[in-house]
């Protein structure tokens, strides 16, 4: 067992950084983190290799996907799959989410290469 302290709280990004991703966790078959992006910030995120869960713990925005799009804030919990383009945007408030990707972020080959 282990308790992953931090995870899902909101971290002001570095100087110079638009946005703040930190890993907590680590293993072959997942990994989690926490990705923040201030409020009137830019998601410059690229679709991922791996399917992943967002839940929203802090802020409030609008993701938007291929397959559609909604109003989140605290307690969603948003499934991407692996591959789908997706967005956060109209960052009101501060955005502070737990990702878990499933395998661990970056260990899938990436085939659009």
């Amino acid at each position: 067992m282990q308790i992953i302290k931090g995870a899902g709280e909101w971290a002001q990004p570095t100087a110079g950084a638009a946005n703040d991703w930190a890993e907590h966790l680590r293993v072959p078959d997942l990994s989690i983190g926490t990705y923040c992006i201030p409020a009137g910030g830019v998601d410059t995120q690229s679709p991922h290799t791996e399917d992943e869960i967002y839940v929203v713990t802090a802020g409030q925005a609008r993701i938007v996907t291929a397959s559609g799009e909604a109003e989140v804030g605290p307690g969603a919990v948003i499934f991407v799959p692996a591959g789908e383009e997706h967005h956060f945007v109209d960052i009101t408030e501060n955005l502070a989410l737990l990702v878990v990707f499933g395998p661990a972020y970056g260990s899938r080959a990436d085939s659009r290469a």
